[in-house]
């Protein structure tokens, strides 16, 4: 699977981290310190504002309305996008370097993006801040599917037992969220929206008409319901083999097909799904690893606006 190939070399280490008899294998860029800049300059039928869109790359900055691929062999993908919908260019940002007691770190954010078309007609689009280990196929030209767009995943065939982070977890006392694609009047919904981290191990193949499919090696998810304060050296276990008999299994630890599939690249070049269609043995070993951290554990375009995480030092325990 060729183009699924195309980060094996973006998990370099940064340094290995002592953590007592545990060794902590930082993820490339994963301190947050380097951030790519980009000046995108939206259409003048929404105000023709520049706005700054930033990606975890080396440090550096540019202009103009061009797509974005990862630099630097940096593994890392964002929420914030270039996307040029019906002729109309707008650019999104969510996810921000900020300073935090001397570092910095990741500020991810649920907020609302205002469209004004022709100063007239206020249109809002709801966005949650994420990173993950992947990347975009830029310009987005559709607010359909979000995850067509997405590479979800890089090559991995190590067995960790927890990813380990510096966080943070800002919660809002609204008990509501808010439907809003930028293409209707937004919605109030029940029920408030929460934050979560998670790292899935897959086992990849490909069949002869493109499709992928995978079985799930590993799993580590955790949701935030309430603010955390900032945290250091947080660990997430990875769970091996069947996990829908433990006693911490819940539903949205499930396995992802369908509706709820990511995609990625198959041998012929194209975007398709990643149907998981079953659990691997506990001593399988993955081709891949699935790994976000994201202010919404929701669909598309609903959120709970003003949630927000800090997240640095993300690495694998071994």
């Amino acid at each position: 699977m060729r183009h699924l190939n195309v980060l094996t070399a973006a998990l370099l280490l940064s340094g290995w981290l002592s953590a007592g008899a545990d060794r902590v294998e930082r993820i490339k860029y994963a301190d947050f310190s380097n951030w790519y800049a980009r000046d995108i300059a939206e259409s003048k039928v929404i105000g023709g504002k520049h706005k700054t869109v930033y990606e975890i790359a080396p440090t550096g900055k540019t202009s103009g309305n061009k797509p974005y691929t990862n630099l630097g062999h940096s593994p890392w993908a964002t929420s914030n996008v270039y996307a040029r919908v019906s002729g109309i260019t707008k650019a999104s940002n969510s996810v921000s370097p900020a300073r935090r007691g001397g570092n910095t770190v990741a500020r991810l954010q649920s907020k609302m993006e205002e469209v004004k078309v022709l100063g007239i007609i206020n249109l809002d689009a709801a966005v949650a801040g994420t990173i993950f280990l992947g990347r975009v196929k830029e310009p987005i030209t559709s607010t359909k599917g979000p995850f067509t767009n997405m590479e979800m995943g890089i090559p991995f065939t190590k067995r960790p037992k927890a990813i380990q982070y510096d966080f943070s977890v800002t919660m809002p006392a609204a008990t509501t969220r808010v439907r809003a694609t930028g293409l209707s009047a937004k919605k109030t919904l029940r029920g408030r929206d929460q934050a979560e981290v998670y790292v899935l191990l897959q086992r990849r193949w490909e069949d002869a008409k493109g499709n992928i499919y995978a079985h799930r090696v590993g799993t580590g998810r955790e949701r935030y319901s309430r603010s955390v304060g900032w945290t250091v050296g947080h660990r997430l276990p990875i769970h091996y083999g069947d996990i829908t008999g433990k006693s911490f299994y819940k539903p949205w630890m499930g396995l992802l097909n369908g509706k709820k599939a990511y995609y990625a690249y198959n041998s012929k070049g194209k975007l398709v799904p990643v149907n998981e269609v079953g659990w691997d043995p506990a001593d399988a070993v993955p081709t891949h690893v699935l790994l976000m951290a994201s202010t919404s554990c929701g669909e598309p375009f609903v959120i709970t606006e003003g949630i927000t995480m800090d997240i640095d030092n993300i690495g694998f325990v071994y």
